[in-house]
């Protein structure tokens, strides 16, 4: 072990870019994963959007009105599994709890969702990564009034923290995007957002650290991480590479960053700190365009329907991802029809001419805090620091809480 020798425990969006920052700074930066390649969980196949327009926080009484209404609904936007489990009624306590907050957080998410949108733009850029990114900012549209009303407050919390916007009439609606079929009484136009596919970033910037010496020990499953008496960190580690018997591994490091998505929460135990993360379900689907009538009829900026909790995005000339739901039923990653039907009767209501016969479900967790905002920076110990939780927007946070922990690092090891 070195001084400079920095373990981070997740291959996801927020390791990668961790680790990226990390070895821009000079440590010798070994990244530890499950997967037998980085990006294969809930950085796997999410809705696509770089989305500071899409900061607003859930701790809200609309949101628990809403979600009430919603549990006797099985295709509803938001599910509630009623099984009995300490972790969820305590987590959803403590949501409720941080309903106080929620203008604060809000326009504390989107000064940072600001912050990292640049910085990603940055990354691609520099390394060359093609995640079919589109620069066609992101359209929030609305079919009431009071939708509309309530977007304007949050329009209101989102321009504090510098996000601009610009507010649509119906006609406006239609202009920035004509293949969005309905009837709308407006909507919010951002700009400066953008959209891409998740994977093929990570994976592309996954190849630019080890090109900056970075180790990515993959088919690694971290069972623990203990901080030692005199400083440092000592990683545990099932590895199942080669013949396929688990072999037992320990690695020690001077310091550790926790980017372990869902399973921050048992790792942090075991590091003396609490990160109450709560696996929430999100599905998504990837509409295969097959033919030129079905790409002409999709939409090339990136949507958000904010009524039916739905975000759109095109990913190259013939994909377009349909991401949406919350649903609460602790560490499952089951795909459930119920789920994914509604997804699909959203592109044919709103792009009736897009063929969904070829739609790929997929369902992922994401890792998030009670308060909405993520955990970053460092923990109670020497050397361990925390950049996880970001929920549903870990895609358009990563660069910046990437870049945070990395200084915090950089000022302490």
């Amino acid at each position: 072990m070195t001084s400079k020798s920095i373990a981070v425990i997740g291959a996801g969006i927020t390791g990668v870019t961790t680790a990226y920052e990390l070895a821009n700074r000079g440590y010798a930066v070994t990244v530890y994963d499950r997967n037998r390649y980085p990006a294969m969980e809930t950085s796997f196949a999410n809705g696509g959007q770089l989305s500071a327009s899409n900061a607003e926080v859930w701790n809200h009484l609309s949101t628990i009105r809403k979600g009430l209404g919603w549990m006797l609904s099985p295709e509803a936007p938001l599910s509630l599994s009623l099984t009995p489990n300490w972790h969820k009624y305590s987590w959803l306590a403590e949501f409720v709890g941080h309903i106080p907050h929620y203008r604060k957080h809000t326009t504390e998410t989107a000064r940072l969702a600001v912050a990292a949108r640049d910085r990603m733009r940055e990354i691609g850029e520099k390394e060359g990564i093609d995640f079919d990114r589109e620069d066609r900012g992101i359209l929030h549209f609305y079919t009431t009034q009071k939708q509309m009303d309530h977007a304007r407050r949050v329009s209101a919390l989102l321009a504090d923290g510098g996000v601009v916007r610009e507010e649509l009439d119906a006609d406006g609606v239609h202009r920035v995007e004509p293949t969005l079929t309905g009837n709308f009484v407006g909507g919010y136009f951002t700009p400066g957002d953008a959209s891409g596919d998740i994977h093929l970033f990570t994976t592309g910037l996954a190849q630019a650290c080890a090109r900056l010496g970075v180790r990515f020990e993959m088919e690694a499953d971290v069972a623990d991480c203990r901080t030692g008496p005199r400083g440092g960190v000592t990683v545990t580690y099932r590895s199942t590479k080669g013949d396929g018997k688990i072999v037992m591994h320990t690695s020690d490091h001077a310091a550790v960053v926790v980017c372990a998505g869902v399973r921050s929460r048992a790792l942090a135990h075991g590091l003396g700190d609490r990160v109450n993360v709560y696996p929430v379900k999100g599905y998504s689907i990837t509409v295969n365009l097959p033919d030129e009538a079905s790409r002409a009829a999709a939409p090339m900026v990136s949507l958000l329907d904010d009524e039916a909790k739905i975000v759109s995005s095109r990913l190259g000339p013939d994909r377009f991802r349909v991401a949406g739901t919350a649903e609460f039923a602790g560490e499952n990653r089951d795909i459930r029809a119920r789920r994914i039907a509604p997804l699909v009767q959203w592109v044919n209501r709103f792009f009736p001419a897009v063929c969904t016969r070829q739609s790929v479900p997929w369902a992922g967790l994401r890792p998030m805090m009670p308060s909405m905002m993520p955990k970053v920076g460092p923990g109670r110990r020497q050397g361990v620091f925390y950049n996880t939780g970001h929920g549903h927007l870990g895609w358009t946070l990563a660069a910046a809480t990437s870049e945070a922990v990395a200084a915090a690092v950089s000022s302490r090891i």
